[in-house]
Parts: structure tokens; sequence; C-alpha cells
């Protein structure tokens, strides 16, 4: 894994939470949502006891759980991450890193907040991959 790599796995770890929230959220409007009536005749020879939406709260349960793993995890891997980032020498090659995969700042961003044209974050950033030691057994997701 490089260092790009493992730094950038925050970032989808991030997407991948908000993903899941977003699914929960459906999830709950359907729950609590009314079904339409069935008007043609059914004939079931063996009936569930449990109400309609009992699955729906099991998954929206299974889903939370999920969830609060993946923070957890997410909680984990942005500390070791700041350790990394820590020990990068350089302040503008670590402001540079700190910005882009803690913050999950464009380039632009990082700039302004740098003030520094792109070529030059470019270049910080370059130099600072080439400083960072990966931990000897990293998070990866």
């Amino acid at each position: 894994m490089t260092p790009k790599e493992y730094l950038h796995q925050a970032y989808r770890l991030d997407h991948r939470i908000n993903s899941d929230i977003e699914e929960l959220n459906r999830l709950r409007e359907m729950s609590v949502s009314i079904s339409s009536p069935q008007l043609t005749e059914r004939v079931q020879t063996s009936r569930s006891t449990e109400a309609p939406f009992v699955r729906s709260i099991y998954k929206i349960m299974e889903l939370e759980e999920k969830i609060n793993a993946e923070i957890d995890l997410y909680v984990e891997l942005k500390s070791e991450i700041r350790g990394v980032i820590e020990k990068v020498e350089n302040p503008d090659e670590q402001m540079v890193l700190r910005y882009r995969y803690i913050h999950n700042m464009t380039w632009e961003q990082i700039g302004d907040e740098l003030h520094a044209d792109r070529t030059t974050v470019y270049r910080w950033h370059n130099t600072a991959l080439r400083h960072v030691t990966l931990p000897e057994n990293p998070v990866k997701i």
C-alpha cells in the first residue's frame, strides 16, 4: 500500500458511512409509511404473525450496528493518519497532508488556506508523500 492509498482511505470510508446513513434514512422513511391495501384475494397456507414493519426494524438495527462499527474504524483511522502526518517534519508539507486527508479539502481550498498556488501545493504534496512513513500495522478498510 502506498502512502497516498493509505491516507486516502479515510475519504473513502467517510463517503461509505454517508452512503449508509442515507440508506438508513430511506429505510426509516419506508418503515413508517403506510402500505397500500391488497385488493385481490390471496390464499396463504401459512400466515406470518409478525407485523409487516418488523423486518424493516431489523434491517434498520443491523445497518445502525454496521454504521457504528464503520464510525469506530473511521475514528481509529483518522487518529492513526494524524500520527503519521505529525511525523512529517516540514510544516508546509504537514499542512497540505492535514488539509487534504484530514479535512478533505480540494487543492484550490488548500492553496487558499496556505496562500500558495496550485503548483506549489502539488509540489509540497508530492514531497510530503515521500516523507510519510506508514505504521507497521496500518488500519485497512
